[in-house]
């Protein structure tokens, strides 16, 4: 039994180059987008809507993306293209100015949604693993385990703007956000939905690539196995106990900071050298 397993080079071992079969994902569409997300509303702690209801200024100073929501769908009159619905959710921090205190930090939670459409080709075939738990939280089912994987990259979020209104004037009060429980954990109190008498809302910029993947069985050539040629260090930089003079040899000779800079380059025609 045991020559019946070959090994996964599959050619002439005197050949240096040969072929391997390997399993990876081949992205079938992807697309990359500039939001600007106007006006969206952040959901503070309870403490930090006490400190909004009177400070006298409040100043944004930065967000962090803390988790990304994924779903996938099928496009119902096109069986090659499938919708994404990508939720971002965001940890905002500010600084509160009240009375003639220190700037008090507050902070909470901001939340935006969109949708792409790529192709992700069409894919009869069920896809399970050994790993595959059916019922959990992240167990794939039998009707997605033939649909493509989404992968969202996306960059911290830059804080274009903020403002802030009172609950009179906005129009969005009667609309509370769906929060995952463990979106509200990451968050030391409970988050104000409703209630409070202001409202704070951010603009924000940001950056993002949306690619789907499938499965793929692919085989290339290789010239061989990939061992690493560093060795492991536990000092910083990597420099382990490396010799100094050695280290210090392979610094190429900096020829061009011992030539002086030529003045005529730097100054006008009607300047001159003394």
């Amino acid at each position: 039994m045991s020559d019946q397993c070959q090994d996964t080079l599959r050619s002439d071992s005197s050949d240096l180059r040969q072929t391997m079969s390997i399993h990876t994902r081949k992205i079938t569409d992807s697309c990359r987008d500039k939001d600007c997300i106007e006006d969206l509303r952040v959901y503070l702690t309870c403490g930090s809507q006490q400190l909004l209801d009177t400070a006298a200024n409040v100043r944004v100073r930065s967000a962090e993306l803390i988790h990304t929501y994924i779903d996938v769908e099928p496009v119902a009159f096109d069986r090659n293209h499938y919708c994404i619905d990508i939720t971002f959710y965001y940890r905002v921090l500010a600084d509160a100015v009240v009375g003639s205190c220190r700037p008090t930090t507050l902070y909470g939670l901001a939340v935006f949604s969109k949708r792409a459409v790529l192709c992700g080709e069409d894919s009869r075939a069920h896809i399970f693993r050994s790993d595959t738990r059916l019922g959990s939280p992240d167990g794939h089912t039998i009707c997605a385990a033939n649909r493509p994987t989404a992968v969202v990259e996306v960059l911290d979020p830059m804080v274009l703007g903020s403002k802030i209104r009172d609950v009179g004037e906005c129009a969005s009060d009667t609309v509370t956000a769906q929060i995952p429980q463990g979106i509200c954990a990451v968050f030391d109190e409970e988050l104000v939905l409703s209630g409070g008498q202001r409202r704070l809302f951010v603009t924000l910029g940001q950056f993002s690539i949306v690619r789907l993947e499938r499965d793929a069985q692919l085989v290339i050539p290789v010239l061989d196995y990939s061992i690493p040629t560093k060795e492991c260090c536990d000092a910083a930089g990597g420099c382990c106990t490396e010799d100094p003079c050695e280290m210090f040899s392979r610094i190429p000779f900096p020829s061009k900071q011992f030539s002086p800079d030529h003045c005529d380059e730097r100054r006008d025609d009607s300047s001159q050298c003394s």
